[in-house]
Order: structure tokens, then C-alpha cells, then sequence
């Protein structure tokens, strides 16, 4: 047996020379090609902008994103008494981007499957559908969509929630917004690289709200907003972010305004709120008027928003159904520290019109609210709180706990891919 060892020694060195030898094979042309194509169609993963996937033929492309939202809300009366108690998953929403066929025909998709995100409509049915759009985009100047989105009307419906500098919108847009319709609706923008710019957003919609279905009336929304640039766009699109992460080294400004005329709408807040009732119908006007200032990490905004309709209350038989009426103005600055911390401070106001006052039952209510976040990831990743003290100028007939002024403290987390 130990003579045959040196044999297969020998055997194994005359096989390995052999083929140490031989040419190597050359990799064809079109193997390398494969190669790129497989690499290319891997999902590109990043997170703040999702998983997207794109195959070889160019003509799909689909990116997906989720965020949650977790809130710990706490509200005391005037002797810092614990009144409520709020923990919740407040948002969760699955997100869908991307475009079909062509680049030119680019479509959204949104879902929310909270209490808070999925709607209730007046039939009781849920509602989870938040987005359901898609758009024709022939160049970046204009473009043209049908289905069911936000109404462009004001800065702060505008702006995602998930770009907020605090754990939530004002009261007077609580108040005030359009929130989504289904309809048709277009933008147009002069697209200038530097200097003076504007742009125009429109809307023809249903006025009824979300995913409403048929409605008999007659009437629709229409919907128009005028943005201006003065002094150029804001970098990484800080005219839809809260905060300035930009670090705008020159003063950068937007002023804009907007008008929604509702004909015929059958809900009390338009494209919200009850059915109004006996079947009737009102026609409610909205306008907007809002400002954006950024400048080396400090942010100011403001918006100014009401609510018009000649006849909004609908007699004694129902007296807490009526269409609120009046205007509301939200101001609030804040300073961003090595795009780590960031402190905020908003004062919002509501002004209800005289002729709803007795069902509102105060002539002011006032919200003053200071709020610290902490960005690890930007607005995809962040520890949020804010402190909030109510007031209510209250009528001398109101009755009420909702009416009583008191603090708020609210803590939250928002992750997103």
C-alpha cells in the first residue's frame, strides 16, 4: 500500500499542470450584460425612500414605503389634574409609487389601516383608501391626474404628516382643510433653475371627500392654488418638509394662496364632517394664504384659512349640525441644531363667525404649543414631544369639559422606509 502513494502523487501533479495549461475560457459579451441586468434588477433599499424595483424592460418600476406613527398623549385640566389618557398606533400606512409602461405615466397608491387613517363614511363603511391617483407627466413643467389624492389648497394639508416638526397639524388646519376628493386635478410650474418662480395646482373634484362613490346633487369642487418663489426654490423640497435640513444659505420664501368653491356640497365641513340634515345642501366656500421663510436652519410659517356659506346652521331641530364658519390663523417658528434637535413653537387661533358662536360655544379657542424633536434618520426616523396649553374664550352659556382650557403633553415615535 505505501508504494502506491508516490504513484498517485505523481498522477495528481501531471493532471493539475495539464490543466493549469489550457487556455481560460473568454466570458461572451452578452454574459456580462445578464450580469448587469440582474444586479439592476435587485430592489435598490433606502431608507426615507423605500424598496424599489425595476426590471430590465424599463416599461415598470414600483416603490414601496410603510411608516408608523406611535402616540402617547396625556391631557390635564388647569390643576394639572389627568383628565385622558390617548395611546394608540395613531398612523400606519403602506405606500406604493412608481410608473407603468412609460416613465410619462406615473402612478400613487396609499393605504391607512388605523382607526385614525381609515375613515368611517357616513354609511359605515371603512375606508382605508387614502391615494388611489394616477398621473400623465409629459415634462416637469406640468402634468395632469385622475383618481383620488390630496386637494391642494393649503401649506400644512399639503406637507406629509410624516414631515412634521410636531407630533401633529394645528388646530385651524384640523378646522379648516379639504383633506382628499376624487376628481381631476393639474399642476403647472414655470420649472426655472434660479430666480423667480410659480406655480399653479387645480382641481375638479366630486366635493364629497374620500372614496364617497355617487352622489345625486349636482354639485362639484373646484379648487385652484397659486405658489410664488420670490427668491428661488427651496432646496430638497423644503417648501413640503417642516424644518429647515437644507441649511438654506440664502433667505428663501414662499407665498401662496388658494380658493375651493364646493356647489351643492352635502357634507358639514365639505369634504368631511356628517351629512347634513334632511338631504340638504350647502355651498361653502374655502380660502388659504400661507408663507414659508427658511434661512441657515431657522423655518417660520404661517397660514391663514376660513370657511364661508351663507346659511350654516339648519334650525333648532339639530342643533349640533352647522357648517363652521369663520377663519383661523396658525403661526409657528422654529430653530434646527446640526440637523439633530430642533425646537418649535406654533400659536394657533380659531375665530368662529358670530352666527355659529352659540354651537361652538366660545368665541376664541387658542393653542399654544412648544414642541422638541429629535431626527436620527431625518423625518423617516424621529422622537417627537410637545407640551400644548388650550383657551377658550367661552360664552357665558356653554357647557361643556371640551370647553375647559387645559394642557396637552404628547410623545411619539415615527419610523419609515
Amino acid at each position: 500500500m505505501q508504494k502506491r502513494y508516490p504513484l498517485l502523487l505523481l498522477a495528481l501533479i501531471v493532471l493539475f499542470t495539464a490543466s493549469a495549461r489550457e487556455p481560460r475560457p473568454v466570458m461572451e459579451p452578452d454574459s456580462t450584460g445578464e450580469l448587469l441586468a440582474r444586479l439592476r434588477n435587485m430592489p435598490n433599499i433606502e431608507v426615507g425612500r423605500g424598496i424599489t424595483f425595476r426590471p430590465k424592460s424599463d416599461r415598470f418600476e414600483v416603490t414601496m414605503r410603510f411608516r408608523m406613527q406611535n402616540l402617547l398623549a396625556l391631557r390635564f385640566d388647569d390643576n394639572l389634574s389627568l383628565t385622558q389618557t390617548d395611546a394608540r398606533v395613531k398612523r400606519l400606512r403602506l405606500r406604493f409609487d412608481g410608473y407603468i409602461y412609460s416613465p410619462r405615466l406615473v402612478y400613487s397608491i396609499q393605504l391607512g389601516f388605523t382607526g385614525y387613517d381609515a375613515e368611517v363614511l357616513p354609511n359605515g363603511n371603512m375606508n382605508i383608501v387614502r391615494d388611489a391617483i394616477v398621473y400623465y407627466v409629459p415634462n416637469p413643467k406640468w402634468n395632469i391626474g385622475f383618481g383620488q389624492t390630496k386637494i391642494k389648497s393649503n401649506r400644512a394639508r399639503i406637507n406629509s404628516s410624516g414631515a412634521l416638526q410636531f407630533v401633529d397639524r394645528s388646530i385651524v388646519n384640523s378646522q379648516f382643510h379639504l383633506d382628499r376628493d376624487f376628481g381631476l386635478f393639474g399642476e403647472y410650474h414655470l420649472d426655472r433653475p434660479e430666480g423667480f418662480d410659480l406655480g399653479f395646482k387645480g382641481s375638479v373634484t366630486l366635493g364629497e371627500g374620500r372614496n364617497w362613490g355617487a352622489t345625486d346633487n349636482g354639485g362639484l369642487a373646484y379648487t385652484g392654488r397659486l405658489e410664488f418663489y420670490p427668491l428661488g426654490h427651496f432646496a430638497a423640497k423644503g417648501d413640503v418638509i417642516e424644518g429647515d435640513f437644507a441649511g438654506e444659505d440664502r433667505l428663501r420664501m414662499l407665498v401662496a394662496g388658494a380658493y375651493s368653491f364646493n356647489h351643492k356640497a352635502s357634507r358639514l365641513n365639505g369634504q368631511r364632517g356628517a351629512v347634513m340634515p334632511d338631504g340638504e345642501t350647502r355651498n361653502i366656500g374655502s380660502y388659504f394664504v400661507d408663507l414659508i421663510l427658511k434661512y441657515r436652519g431657522w423655518a417660520f410659517y404661517t397660514d391663514y384659512m376660513g370657511r364661508i356659506c351663507s346659511q350654516p346652521t339648519f334650525g333648532a331641530a339639530d342643533p349640533a349640525a352647522f357648517v363652521y364658519t369663520g377663519q383661523g390663523l396658525n403661526l409657528q417658528t422654529s430653530y434646527l441644531f446640526n440637523k439633530r434637535w430642533e425646537i418649535a413653537l406654533r400659536n394657533s387661533t380659531l375665530f368662529p363667525d358670530a352666527e355659529i358662536r352659540s354651537r361652538t360655544g366660545y368665541r376664541t379657542h387658542n393653542q399654544t404649543t412648544f414642541g422638541v424633536t429629535r431626527y436620527i434618520i431625518g423625518h423617516s426616523l424621529k422622537v417627537q414631544a410637545d407640551l400644548s396649553y388650550n383657551t377658550y374664550d367661552r360664552l357665558p352659556s356653554a357647557v361643556g369639559e371640551a370647553l375647559r382650557n387645559g394642557w396637552e403633553l404628547r410623545f411619539q415615535v415615527e419610523l419609515g422606509l
